[in-house]
């Protein structure tokens, strides 16, 4: 049996209310200690729920989630993920410290300067010697444990985070595609993805 990399501080929880534009969540941080960095998961509603729990695992993209880059769709992802939550009443979205697909953010911006002069996303990994992903979803894993919940409707376009997640005790009854925020700035990203790595975004969704 693996040992649990995530704790929280039983002193005073880092449990707290969170409004924000999308509705109200309770905002909850478990600290991985291997890593020592901090992850996130927003909840809304029971996680007792009869059906399976709308979740949403996303990993942190400071460029996209912060500063709106349309260099990806990660910020567009993140908006959709906590508004469908919302919609359907109940749900959580993890937010993992895996900057840049687990490489970290200096690589990141290397990768897109590789990128800038012709690279696809996964050759500019590959050029500064990283995979082409390098995230982990066992401290999702365990997040999703922590907060009670088993069976999920995933929403990714990634089959490679579904099988992780299975393999890792969760049951995800259900994958629903989020593809959302395509522009002219992204359409090579996305379709390396799509062909490369194995996401499963259609041609349609990127020339409708």
């Amino acid at each position: 049996m693996s040992v649990a990399r995530v704790r929280e501080n039983s002193d005073v929880p880092a449990d707290a209310r969170l409004p924000t534009a999308h509705g109200e969540f309770r905002i909850r941080v478990f600290k991985d200690e291997d890593a020592g960095l901090d992850h996130v998961a927003l909840l809304l509603g029971d996680m007792d729920g009869p059906d399976p729990t709308l979740v949403r695992v996303h990993s942190e993209c400071l460029t996209g989630d912060a500063f709106s880059s349309q260099r990806c769709d990660c910020g567009s992802q993140l908006e959709v993920a906590l508004k469908r939550i919302q919609e359907v009443g109940w749900g959580c979205l993890i937010y993992l410290r895996q900057e840049g697909r687990g490489i970290g953010l200096h690589a990141k911006i290397q990768a897109y300067n590789l990128q800038d002069k012709g690279l696809d996303t996964l050759e500019a990994n590959l050029v500064l010697g990283h995979p082409a992903d390098a995230r982990d979803y066992r401290i999702a894993s365990e997040i999703l444990e922590a907060v009670g919940v088993n069976r999920v409707c995933l929403m990714t376009n990634n089959p490679d985070k579904v099988e992780q997640l299975k393999g890792l005790g969760i049951e995800v009854v259900e994958r629903t595609p989020i593809v959302v925020g395509v522009v002219d700035e992204n359409k090579g990203y996305l379709s390396t993805k799509a062909r490369k790595m194995g996401h499963e975004i259609d041609d349609s969704d990127l020339n409708g």
